[in-house]
């Protein structure tokens, strides 16, 4: 129990200590989101997206991350896009709440074999704070630390930049996160202070040709760390099931590994949802695969969602595969 104990402070400081690198990225994207990844994705489909995610993680242990996003996306004109996305999130007494606004303007690379090229941009802005408020004395604490006075809050602002490329069916899209330094207390030292991350996200819709309403996706999610060159990789697929007026219920799974760990997985998922009159739904739920997997229930995250003011752009680069034929 103390080994397990330990484990879990270790892994709670290692996560609290990356919560300031990066915004958690799960399977919020598969929910018919791709501008999680990316600004790229603003504006491409035939009205306004709005997705909003709430996620909980390992659940049954105390503290453990929590997070609630919420994902906005529209067409401006015909070749251009914007974005917006809000977030909260909590990570033990750790909490990071900020926005991103995204501009993305779609290129026709070529009209006849349906070639495109996206590119992006988000102003982000995010804030960090510790909630003193939760610290209480304990038996082997009983004295708060002195020198915990305040809140430690500090407010950042970051760049990410973006390329997408998609050719019918296949896309592969390209991000760097964060590319500005970010400003560090000088009196602590132990802040890193390197944000930048990089993520490529890529894959293929294939149509099953003895049934045009199934489409098959297998996608894959990298994402590199550059202040300490950790890498994680997540192979994905999913399966849409289209009715006559356009509705679908889609099913898959996740597989997410670190990169020098490919048998030794941190998360295995499986994930549903649907589309109906365009109001939309979704649900993932990761089973947790390390020596915590004993002691909490998986990680769930529920999504809920609306497309409205439909409107066919004038443009294919920014049409959605149902109205690119």
């Amino acid at each position: 129990m103390k080994k397990l104990t330990i484990y879990i402070l270790l892994l709670s400081l290692t996560v609290s200590y990356s919560q300031e690198l990066n915004i958690p990225v799960f399977t919020q994207y598969l929910a018919d989101n791709s501008f999680v990844v990316s600004p790229t994705y603003a504006g491409i489909g035939d009205n306004i997206k709005i997705r909003a995610n709430g996620l909980t993680q390992w659940v049954g242990i105390k503290g453990a991350p929590d997070n609630q996003s919420l994902y906005m996306d529209a067409r401006l004109g015909n070749r251009s896009g914007v974005g917006l996305s809000l977030y909260n999130d909590r990570n033990g007494n750790t909490v990071q709440k900020g926005f991103k606004a995204s501009f993305a303007h779609h290129l026709t690379l070529d009209y006849y074999s349906k070639q495109y090229l996206s590119l992006g941009i988000s102003y982000n802005y995010n804030t960090f704070k510790i909630d003193i408020h939760n610290f209480r004395p304990t038996e082997s604490m009983p004295v708060i630390d002195p020198r915990v006075t305040d809140d430690r809050y500090i407010a950042n602002n970051n760049f990410d930049v973006g390329a997408l490329y998609r050719n019918k069916g296949f896309y592969f899209s390209f991000n760097a996160s964060n590319i500005l330094p970010k400003k560090i207390d000088n009196f602590v030292g132990v802040e890193p202070d390197l944000l930048l991350n990089y993520q490529a996200y890529t894959g293929i819709v294939l149509v099953n040709p003895r049934d045009k309403k199934i489409e098959i996706e297998p996608s894959l999610y990298f994402q590199y760390f550059d202040s300490d060159d950790r890498s994680s990789t997540d192979v994905n697929i999913k399966v849409r099931k289209f009715s006559r007026n356009e509705d679908y219920v889609w099913g898959g799974i996740s597989y997410r590994f670190l990169n020098d760990q490919f048998f030794n997985p941190l998360n295995l998922g499986p994930m549903v949802g649907f589309n109906k009159s365009n109001f939309y739904f979704g649900y993932a739920y990761q089973i947790t695969i390390n020596e915590l997997s004993g002691y909490n229930a998986g990680t769930h995250m529920v999504t809920i969602g609306f497309d409205f003011l439909q409107g066919i752009s004038e443009c294919e680069c920014t049409q959605t595969r149902s109205h690119v034929k």
